[in-house]
């Protein structure tokens, strides 16, 4: 039997970055500056996320020639659940109904 895990404090901010424009396509890099999360932890987190469901990821070509091609993430309906349900919990835990 499966445990169910609650998602890290780097998951909830990604999961809040992402979910503030769903469902557009978003660059890690976007992500990098609105989130603060390093490289390191950002791109490992994304990866997870997609092997989990959570996120679909797909290569985009660059807007200008000679560019490179740039994987651009955005969440999938099982994310956006999470990334609701989150935002639940957290609006919970300030008021008092949850324990922190």
């Amino acid at each position: 039997m499966a445990r169910e895990r609650r998602p890290s404090k780097q998951m909830l901010v990604l999961l809040e970055a992402l979910s503030g424009q769903a469902p557009h396509w978003r660059h890690g890099y976007d992500l990098m500056k609105q989130t603060g999360l390093l490289s390191g932890t950002l791109y490992p987190l994304l990866m997870r996320m997609a092997d989990q469901g959570l996120v679909e990821a797909e290569w985009r070509e660059p807007a200008q020639p000679g560019r490179p091609a740039r994987h651009a993430y955005r969440l999938t309906a099982k994310g956006l659940a999470l990334a609701r349900a989150a935002g639940d919990d957290r609006g919970a835990t300030r008021t008092g109904l949850l324990p922190a």
